[in-house]
């Protein structure tokens, strides 16, 4: 397996992490990054699929690789992305359209996943009418957007947490508290907790899904 960080343009300088498998000609598959950042938990989900088979991109939705030191800078970070969902667009199909010209990539084969805010990002993807396969949240925001719906071309899968503080339970019917991907998450009274049976399940339905979609 090869990684390496690469740069491309959006509205400012972008900083992806990108690994590839052994294998030509693979699928790509894009990770849109958490509140926090493009930091190693999205590198060690690209060097896991890269393992699979998969062209795996991180994206950079805040620019220059820069990653939250505490919750008020996470929040910081993402607020003018919520507020302005057609940069948010802007951004992450930028990163797509760069993916597709990755070395080794079969650009008929591409999907997006994400996690928390990660999550928001790879479905307005999807609202944009990208020509994406099929998109996967992981504990993701899942507010309403002002893109057109009947867009829609990508597959979708929505991985959530029925105790996720941070999504009102109108917006989904599942059981688990928001961040059960990430081994680091731990603080129930923020609403954030690590499981691995969610994690291990979760993993295993987008695998599943990219039987299906590919």
């Amino acid at each position: 397996m090869k990684t390496e960080e690469v740069q491309y343009a959006s509205d400012i300088e972008m900083l992806g992490y990108v690994a590839y498998p052994e294998i030509v000609n693979a699928p790509l598959v894009l990770i849109a990054h958490t509140w926090a950042g493009k930091d190693n938990f999205v590198h060690q989900r690209a060097n896991e699929l890269a393992e699979l088979g998969f062209v795996a991109m991180a994206v950079d939705m805040y620019g220059n690789g820069r990653v939250g030191r505490d919750a008020k800078e996470n929040e910081s970070l993402m607020s003018p992305l919520i507020s302005d969902r057609d940069l948010l667009k802007s951004r992450i199909n930028c990163a797509l359209e760069f993916g597709r010209t990755l070395p080794g990539v079969d650009s008929s084969k591409v999907a997006a996943i994400g996690y928390c805010f990660g999550g928001l990002v790879v479905l307005d993807l999807a609202r944009s009418g990208s020509d994406v396969k099929g998109v996967v949240s992981f504990h993701g925001l899942l507010m309403s957007s002002n893109l057109d719906a009947g867009s829609i071309k990508s597959k979708i899968l929505v991985l959530h947490g029925e105790r996720d503080p941070m999504v009102p339970l109108e917006m989904v019917e599942i059981g688990r508290y928001h961040a059960f991907t990430n081994p680091e998450a731990n603080d129930v009274a923020m609403g954030t907790q690590y499981n691995k049976e969610a994690n291990d399940r979760s993993w295993q339905a987008m695998l599943n899904f990219f039987e299906e979609i590919f």
